[in-house]
């Protein structure tokens, strides 16, 4: 249930960066954007850990600001296998949706999937 919203959820979020920013991301519609947030999810989770293990080095010297490039990879690696999702730029892709992704994507993931508990008193 938790893939099934964070992909939901990334699927929005490329939409909606898309509507924002029309000259720098496109996504053409909503299967789109959905076919994006699977492959990015599968990229994420066979790439990324090989990418960050090899580069590992490189991101302790930054501080763990390398993730950002890396993330920046995996848009681009997404945007290169599916047709009508592309950004116009790599430096593009690093300066906003990145960022934006990756910022409104943590928020909304972690306000979706935290499982909160109520304490009734009872």
């Amino acid at each position: 249930m938790r893939f099934l919203a964070r992909l939901a959820t990334t699927m929005l979020v490329f939409l909606v960066i898309g509507a924002l920013f029309p000259n720098g991301f496109r996504v053409d519609n909503w299967l789109t954007a959905l076919g994006a947030a699977l492959v990015l999810a599968i990229l994420n989770t066979i790439i990324k850990p090989i990418l960050v293990l090899l580069t590992l080095p490189l991101t302790i010297l930054t501080f763990g600001l390398f993730t950002i490039i890396i993330n920046a990879v995996m848009l681009e690696l997404t945007a290169d296998l599916v047709g009508g999702f592309d950004f116009a730029s790599f430096g593009w892709a690093i300066l906003r949706a990145i960022i934006l992704t990756a910022i409104i994507l943590s928020v909304v993931n972690t306000i979706l999937t935290t499982d909160v508990y109520m304490d009734s008193g009872r």
